[in-house]
């Protein structure tokens, strides 16, 4: 017998997957957060079963449990760890771990990737086009090389796995991947994930409007509370707010912290691990303790949202020869303009010391300083007709 313990998301459930179409009846399958995980090893541990084969995938068990597996594999126990986050790393001291971040092509891999490498490379499975395609939309859509790709398939299938219950999703990729030749969305699917992409995107308008600013460490964060679409919020706040490091996404029924990122220079997985989380350079995690709770409920709550750059305008725009205007909550005015060849930022009508080489840095400068905005036109243009009145 074997007994698969996975975590409870895409990437885990992929694992799942896989292991029943490699071992059918054969096969317990359990999904577990990260917390629950360790009480079902040590369960395991405690019946000890020397027959059943034990996989871990997509998680890492804690210090007493690492110990317990390595006891367990000397006295004859058949284990297989297998994970992709960098915190696991130190796995593969053991003959029964194997842990992946990035393969020897370059690429970022996911438990699901490594895990159908293992059930082929060891031919308890049998490799088809629909498998592959399968297992490579949620390796894409787990790294996020799907963003970098465009690939909406791969995002279509996280938004699937989470509108319908975790049973119905095994039950329809199992029947898919063994009958089919290619994976693909049926039309009944399709109709659906159009439905939720709408909804998606009226979420994500409303959110925009309540994420604040704050300083973390040497890093500046937009934090915003929400309990759905975590990925597609933090990505599209991550892309409307580009001056911002990283993105705070407070489940509070939930009492988790979600971190994500859309730059190359910082990696979420050490902001979460010092909360005492972890997960992926772009998207990590970890509990509301008392520390994260302090740190992005209690000192940001009195803060305002961050207010948009105004959309349409015609003339206020930026890195204009004429100069761009922005204000923020102190109703400061700001202005960005190019004085020999160089960015330079005048705040209520006197020049700052700072200058920059790119309008980009400079208008990231005076977001992450002073959370301004661009104005609307009019707002520009009866500014500018003030001044000229003023100087008659």
């Amino acid at each position: 017998m074997y007994k698969l313990l996975s975590h409870n998301d895409l990437d885990g459930v992929g694992c799942g997957i896989l292991g029943k179409l490699a071992f059918g009846d054969k096969i317990s399958v359990r999904y577990n957060s990260i917390s629950n995980l360790n009480r079902e090893v040590e369960s395991f541990l405690g019946n000890d079963d020397k027959d059943t084969y034990l996989f871990i995938t997509d998680l890492s068990v804690n210090e007493e449990n690492e110990k317990g597996l390595a006891s367990y594999v000397q006295e004859g126990g058949k284990v297989q760890l297998i994970d992709h986050h960098k915190t696991a790393l130190h796995f593969n001291e053991y003959s029964w771990g194997h842990v992946v971040v990035e393969d020897e092509e370059g690429k970022l891999t996911s438990a699901t990737s490594l895990l159908y490498e293992y059930l082929v490379s060891h031919q308890y499975l049998e490799p088809t086009n629909a498998i592959a395609e399968f297992v490579e939309l949620i390796r894409q859509y787990d790294t996020w090389e799907w963003e970098k790709n465009d690939n909406q398939q791969a995002q279509r299938l996280n938004a699937l796995f989470f509108l319908i219950s975790i049973d119905e999703f095994e039950e329809k990729m199992l029947q898919r991947l063994q009958e089919d030749d290619h994976f693909d969305f049926d039309e009944f699917e399709t109709k659906l994930l159009e439905m939720e992409e709408h909804k998606i995107e009226r979420y994500i308008r409303r959110k925009r409007r309540e994420l604040v600013q704050t300083k973390v460490g040497e890093h500046y964060a937009g934090i915003v509370y929400a309990e759905s679409y975590h990925s597609e919020l933090g990505n599209e706040l991550g892309k409307e707010y580009p001056h911002l490091d990283f993105i705070v996404i407070l489940n509070i029924g939930a009492k988790r912290v979600g971190f994500r990122t859309i730059h190359e220079h910082v990696d979420v997985s050490e902001v979460a691990g010092h909360f005492g989380g972890g997960g992926h350079a772009k998207a990590s995690g970890c509990s509301l303790n008392e520390e994260a709770y302090k740190q992005f409920v209690t000192n940001t709550f009195h803060l305002e949202p961050l207010h948009e750059d105004a959309q349409r305008n015609r003339h206020n725009l930026k890195g204009s020869d004429l100069g761009s205007m922005y204000r923020n909550h102190k109703a400061d005015i700001f202005f960005l303009y190019k004085e020999n060849e160089q960015w330079v930022i005048e705040k209520n009508k006197r020049k700052t010391e700072h200058a920059f080489t790119s309008f980009e840095d400079a208008e990231k400068h005076l977001k992450r300083s002073e959370a301004a905005w661009l104005v609307k036109d009019d707002e520009f243009v009866n500014y500018l007709l003030g001044e000229v009145r003023n100087k008659k």
